[in-house]
């Protein structure tokens, strides 16, 4: 099963694979570097069956043993050929996304937070050791490409308040706070009254600590609140990182809470990862391990609840490739780290985060994710009518020209 699975799948590439108490077997077309793996018993059934699954799940137990090259040459190996690779039928996808979203993505209160507390609530000194120093766990920008991670992520933030024309003394709810860096940011550098609010009790405490040490926590206010029981008016509304755990069911209940929240003169940011093509599912080895009730967005669905909720979209930029140079950057500090972590979790946990750090820079070079930044208004004059004003908000910090207070970095 196995080498039928193989043959059809491997085009491009050298890949070598043997099985318990079978020789190898060689697949594509020799070009690149080869690739030798080898599958212990019982383990290559599982990845003709469910190759989704079964791949990520063979490497964190060690059912799969790399011998000649890494993690990452395989997966790039796979990215080569998922071109060649004929697409499930559109209505099989229509029913497994309709299944899917029922079974996995109801994301209600207690759900959520679960759901949250899974990936979030892990070790603070796990996510130091290959965040950058303000602890941004979102798709940086590379607005050169000789950036260092922490230019590229304060790079992100720069970008995304000049999209948002911060002024001092404004209201901003940040939905989806993590540790408190853009909260701080938006605090320190504009002056703005920020609520962050957050599911995670570890990333609250933190974020809670770093706004005390930086002398911001009049002006900033962190707290564990779903978004949904946020109270308003705010000027300003961000949220990075943070809808790819909604759910498609609540889409809608999410675009509807931020036009309620957001004043008549309002502008709202919202950055998320996104999908190529239109409405799918979740990865399975992604869902079941990595972010349980989480799903990927395609712009058509997001569209289409932004005009259920009566807001305008005022500027939509879709970035490539930013999150994959990201991801690289997260994997190559991890795995410098990867003895200490080990020693925070253990071995199994290592190998499903290489796992989960490379299959996912996996999907941003060769698979359908990108980024998607969606400025919302309620009213079509509520943001400048030209992108003018975008960069030279962004030159003016990026320049030194508009210091404003620097923040603190734990």
């Amino acid at each position: 099963m196995l080498h039928s699975m193989l043959s059809r799948f491997v085009h491009v590439g050298r890949l070598v694979v043997t099985e318990a108490g079978k020789g190898p077997i060689t697949y594509g077309d020799g070009s690149g570097p080869e690739v030798r793996v080898h599958f212990a018993k019982g383990w290559g059934p599982r990845m003709a069956l469910n190759p989704d699954l079964a791949l990520g799940e063979a490497y964190m137990e060690g059912g799969l043993t790399i011998e000649q090259g890494d993690l990452w040459t395989l997966l790039e190996l796979v990215g080569r050929n998922l071109g060649q690779y004929r697409d499930p039928p559109k209505l099989l996808m229509r029913l497994l996304a309709h299944v899917n979203r029922l079974t996995q993505q109801w994301n209600d209160r207690s759900a959520a937070r679960r759901n949250v507390a899974h990936h979030y609530d892990l070790s603070y000194e796990l996510y130091r050791r290959f965040l950058d120093e303000d602890m941004q766990y979102s798709c940086a920008y590379f607005a050169r490409p000789d950036m260092t991670l922490e230019q590229a992520q304060f790079a992100k933030k720069t970008h995304i308040a000049a999209k948002l024309m911060i002024e001092p003394g404004q209201r901003v709810l940040d939905i989806g706070c993590g540790w408190g860096g853009m909260g701080l940011e938006l605090a320190g550098r504009y002056g703005a009254q920020v609520s962050g609010v957050t599911l995670s009790k570890e990333q609250l405490a933190i974020a809670q600590a770093r706004a005390k040490a930086a002398n911001l926590d009049q002006r900033v206010d962190f707290s564990l609140t779903d978004y949904r029981d946020v109270e308003g008016p705010f000027d300003r509304i961000v949220s990075v990182g943070m809808f790819e755990h909604v759910g498609a069911p609540n889409f809608r209940t999410y675009f509807q809470q931020v036009s309620r929240l957001l004043t008549d003169d309002g502008i709202a940011l919202i950055h998320t990862i996104g999908r190529r093509t239109g409405p799918g599912i979740t990865q399975p080895w992604i869902a079941k391990y990595i972010f349980p009730g989480g799903y990927i967005p395609a712009l058509s669905e997001m569209s289409a609840a932004i005009e259920d909720a009566g807001l305008w979209i005022t500027d939509v930029e879709i970035q490539r490739l930013h999150y994959a140079e990201t991801l690289k950057a997260w994997r190559e500090r991890f795995m410098a780290q990867r003895d200490e972590i080990a020693a925070l979790y253990d071995e199994r946990f290592c190998r499903m985060w290489e796992f989960y750090l490379a299959f996912s820079e996996l999907g941003f070079r060769y698979g359908i994710s990108n980024v998607f930044q969606v400025q919302l208004t309620k009213r079509v004059a509520a943001a400048p009518p030209t992108r003018d004003y975008m960069f030279d908000g962004e030159r003016a910090v990026l320049d030194g020209t508009k210091t404003g207070k620097a923040r603190s970095v734990a």
